[in-house]
């Protein structure tokens, strides 16, 4: 089976309402609906608990609420003493450093933004203009007394913002700001849900109320469908972690740093635009300028490994990235590869990245024995295609330090090559890197050669006049032992580590 030259992949019943006194004309309405509002007049509102989402409280502790708004302790008495109101604090939820608001908060005091129509729904009066929303309430938003709870207080699992509850609406603006008023809430962002199919609510809480009391007094409004709080959700990739790579190749995150060392990178293209490569790429170079490019992720993810910035960091921050676009559908061919080659070389750049793999070509192998002979260190991918598969170039001419993968637990990658042209071991299975689409998990000894690119821009910027020799024996000599003792066909020396190779004599 033909093999991919690029040697990485990337994975990628409705309540009723119950009205509080009797409107004019009502002894001219049907018998059911005059005992239906004589029956709503002798329901007794139910306690709005401050600041608490447990419905199993102490007729003790609900007089307490009551009369204090929330200072209350577990056995109903005030927490201040003497009879003053304690602030509320039962059901309290407190909000991480950072949260990502989907729903931004409206200016005030500006009216709520009436949501587009939706699918050619139409207003009352047969046109396709949405009514005018409701003037926004001037002054302090009040509760309006006597809120029945249409339902028992909801005990509310997770974390949720306190003072906010999320509703979806029959209607439009002005019905939404009618709700509003009616409950005493502040509209604080509204738009229509496509994937609803309805009028989306943020609804703000001013005067304390907890969150399952709210939505349980929401439920009495027929014109309110789903009811929930605004719980948090958290990314399971943490920004703030760096890669697992640092740590497996004795780098410390926050002392790695590449500055200023050129390091040239052949590729495909690159998406410039990804915040990771912020005043990363110093040059670039199109071998193939006919050829329109239709994929940045291979690219972008080696760039960032070696020297991203942000949440992203790569091995070498600092490090000055000289990118040539040599590759297209995963493919190119040898001259367009020279001259990227040779672009490189003009840049005068210290380390090269190649993370391909060919047949053995005497031009390739040419072009690194002289690039080496100018002080360049090469760096090169072992290949992904497998155990039996032959020799991948240019990672196994001599002077290229050849390049497998391993896992977070020093496991070899399965589908990495084997064989005695295997320099070093270095992370590159399930890495978190960045690419053409943001960012995404890679895996394959093209990325684990843009980890060995990175931690040798550590070296070169720590000791500048450190020569390419020198900077391939220290690795050899202190890679961490992985497979049979010695160098072998799987891990080659072992698994890179930087730290011990920063400090071996030259």
């Amino acid at each position: 089976m033909a093999a991919n030259p690029l040697t990485g992949n990337v994975r990628r019943g409705r309540a009723r309402r119950l009205r509080r006194s009797l409107p004019p004309g009502i002894a001219s309405r049907p018998r059911v609906i005059l005992h239906a509002v004589i029956l709503a007049a002798a329901f007794v509102a139910a306690p709005a608990f401050a600041q608490t989402n447990d419905p199993n409280l102490t007729q003790k502790q609900l007089d307490c609420l009551k009369a204090t708004g929330g200072g209350c302790d577990k056995d109903g008495g005030t927490k201040n003493g003497a009879g003053t109101p304690g602030p509320a604090t039962g059901g309290a939820v407190f909000l991480p450093a950072l949260i990502v608001d989907l729903f931004p908060n409206s200016p005030a005091p500006t009216a709520p933004q009436t949501p587009a129509p939706s699918n050619g729904t139409s207003s009352s009066d047969g046109s396709n203009n949405t009514p005018p929303p409701a003037p926004a309430p001037s002054g302090p938003v009040t509760v309006p007394q006597g809120l029945n709870l249409a339902e028992p207080p909801r005990a509310i699992a997770g974390e949720f913002v306190p003072d906010e509850v999320l509703v979806t609406v029959d209607g439009g603006a002005g019905v939404v700001q009618q709700i509003a008023n009616s409950f005493g809430l502040q509209v604080r962002s509204q738009r229509q849900s496509r994937l609803l199919g309805t009028t989306l609510v943020r609804f703000g809480i001013t005067d304390g109320r907890p969150v399952g009391v709210v939505l349980a007094q929401l439920a009495a409004d027929g014109r309110t469908r789903r009811r929930e709080p605004n719980h948090i959700y958290t990314l399971q990739q943490a920004a703030g972690i760096v890669n697992y790579a640092f740590d497996r190749i004795a780098l410390d995150s926050k002392e790695a740093s590449g500055e200023n060392v050129r390091i040239a990178v052949i590729d495909t293209g690159i998406d410039d635009t990804n915040p990771a490569l912020a005043g990363v790429i110093a040059g670039q170079y199109d071998g193939m300028p006919n050829v329109p490019i239709e994929k940045r992720d291979h690219g972008t993810s080696v760039d960032g490994l070696i020297a991203g910035v942000g949440p992203l960091e790569g091995m070498a921050p600092g490090a000055r990235i000289y990118h040539a676009r040599a590759f297209e559908g995963g493919k190119s061919t040898m001259d367009v590869i020279l001259s990227a080659l040779d672009w490189a070389a003009e840049q005068n750049v210290r380390i090269i990245n190649m993370s391909f793999v060919g047949p053995k070509n005497d031009l390739l192998g040419a072009a690194c024995r002289n690039a080496r002979a100018l002080g360049m260190v090469l760096v090169a991918a072992a290949g992904n295609n497998g155990p039996k598969a032959p020799y991948g170039y240019p990672a196994a001419f001599d002077g290229v330090i050849a390049v497998t993968a391993t896992d977070a637990k020093d496991g070899l990658m399965p589908q990495a090559n084997r064989g005695a042209y295997v320099f070093i071991s270095a992370p590159g299975v399930e890495m978190v890197a960045p690419s053409g689409a943001g960012s995404d998990v890679v895996t394959g000894t093209s990325f684990a050669a843009a980890i060995v690119s990175g931690a040798i821009a550590n070296l070169i910027h720590a000791a500048p006049d450190r020569t390419a020799d020198d900077i391939e024996k220290a690795l050899a000599a202190t890679a961490k032992d992985l497979g049979p003792k010695g160098r072998d066909n799987d891990f080659g020396y072992g698994l890179l580590d930087i730290k011990a190779a920063g400090a071996a004599k030259e």
